[in-house]
């Protein structure tokens, strides 16, 4: 704490507490000075810990080892006596060898008896008078001596009392801490402010974050943003940075279309993320960034089931749709991912297009909506404020790479076939793919009238024209 008080400017050499507006003359040194002032060295009590407690105290006080030797004679004694009590019998032993002449006397021990010391039959006539006599053996006797009683009795109970004596003093070191806890919880506190403001800091000096500006206005308008995660992925590619302009007037609603894997989900994402660091207090990756103000981020993005409580993924995200509708406002980001996956096509369409309807005319917040579904994209030209991007994508060599860059307009493919082609599906798979593919669309313009819309080369219908719809597939 010392140290995090001088790196604030905020030591004045004996721990005692500053004002926080003394030489706060800006914003900054304001909070930094605040900080300051909630950090309290408690120097006394940071002494009795060090003294009381060993450097790396056990998790259990059971365990004992938990007060430093030196803080406590008694307790040093104890733990000394619990130790050497081996060394101190072997000693004994000696020690009544030489003073009776016994040469093959021995201390041993038992479950009966606890320590005695063992005399041989031809040895009894110089076993001394203050030797008592506690047991015959066969080839001799067993005696105690009032030194070795009261020594075992020691060593039996050094270790519990010097269990005892370690509670008691880290009971009363826990009583001296408690009385400053007002002052220890605040310390912590503000130990943790500074810790996400360091983390905050150090990020952004790292990566090259700016400081968005925040304003009232309902946009979200940032040049040159990245995703702070995914363009720090070990082993990632080059990200590509897009800008973002969202707004509650022309450009209220961005209905996003392009294949899968081309950034879409990730772009979408990170102007969520944005906005969430942005009102934490953070930097944010970009360029520039003019963010307004958000009462709450509602996203459905992902697809996940429930079978616990037998919730398909469809109608999971069905609910979280629901969710939004009722309770985003005005003020609010939708980030919104696919919905209307999981059913029909036609059914898919018709919900995707009902919810981008109604978040455009009735919640009228600012919305990123991508979607599969180019039906969509019909609605830039009937609704003022929805826009349309899309994900540039070059085709190559009968596949595709994905550029990652957002630009205005609506993607003319959707590259699924491409995309399974990538993914490693066999050969035949997708030649079979784009033969298929190529009959629907004829199909789809009118352009193959005799039920041959899925048909193989050379291949010779024999179903009737009531049964034609089989011959898509």
């Amino acid at each position: 704490v010392p140290a995090l008080r001088a790196a604030l400017g905020a030591e004045d050499g004996d721990g005692k507490r500053t004002t926080a507006s003394e030489g706060a003359e800006t914003a900054r040194e304001a909070v930094l000075a605040a900080l300051a002032d909630g950090l309290r060295p408690l120097p006394v009590v940071a002494r009795r810990i060090r003294a009381t407690l060993v450097d790396e105290p056990p998790s259990i006080l059971a365990d004992g080892g938990v007060i430093r030797e030196g803080f406590d004679r008694e307790l040093d004694d104890l733990r000394a006596m619990a130790a050497d009590g081996r060394a101190w019998i072997a000693r004994y032993q000696a020690e009544q060898s030489e003073r009776t002449g016994i040469k093959n006397l021995k201390i041993k021990h038992s479950s009966v008896f606890g320590y005695t010391i063992e005399v041989t039959t031809a040895q009894l006539g110089n076993v001394p008078p203050d030797y008592q006599r506690k047991q015959t053996i066969a080839n001799g006797e067993r005696f105690v001596t009032p030194e070795l009683k009261r020594y075992e009795e020691q060593i039996a109970t050094a270790r519990d009392r010097s269990l005892l004596l370690e509670e008691r003093f880290f009971q009363e070191l826990r009583g001296a801490v408690a009385a400053e806890i007002a002052a220890i919880q605040g310390t912590a506190s503000a130990i943790a402010e500074l810790d996400v403001l360091a983390s905050l800091a150090d990020r952004a000096l790292a990566l090259g974050y700016v400081r968005p500006a925040m304003v009232e206005e309902a946009v979200l308008e940032a040049r040159d943003t990245r995703h702070p995660v995914v363009e720090q992925l070990p082993d990632a590619e080059r990200f590509v940075p897009n800008d973002i302009l969202l707004d509650g007037g022309a450009n209220r609603l961005a209905v996003i279309t392009g294949p899968n894997m081309a950034g879409k989900s990730t772009y979408i994402r990170q102007a969520a993320m944005l906005v969430v660091m942005a009102q934490a207090g953070s930097f944010v990756p970009a360029s520039s960034a003019r963010i307004g103000l958000c009462d709450r981020v509602f996203t459905r993005v992902g697809a996940s089931d429930d079978l616990a409580r037998g919730r398909s993924t469809f109608m999971v995200e069905m609910q979280e749709t629901a969710n939004i509708l009722h309770n985003a406002t005005d003020r609010s980001l939708v980030v919104l991912d696919e919905i209307g996956r999981g059913t029909s096509t036609f059914d898919g369409i018709s919900i995707a297009w009902a919810v981008a309807e109604h978040i455009h005319n009735a919640i009228r917040c600012r919305t990123l909506f991508a979607t599969h579904y180019h039906e969509l994209t019909d609605l830039a030209k009937i609704l003022p404020g929805v826009k349309n991007y899309c994900v540039l994508v070059r085709e190559q060599r009968g596949g595709i790479a994905f550029l990652r860059r957002i630009v205005p307009g609506a993607a003319d493919k959707s590259y699924g076939i491409a995309v399974a082609q990538l993914a490693g599906m066999p050969a035949p798979v997708v030649a079979r793919s784009r033969e298929i593919l190529a009959n629907l669309e004829e199909s789809e313009h009118g352009r193959d009238g005799d039920s041959t819309l899925a048909r193989p080369r050379n291949h010779r219908s024999t179903l009737t024209p009531d049964n034609r719809q089989m011959l898509l597939f």
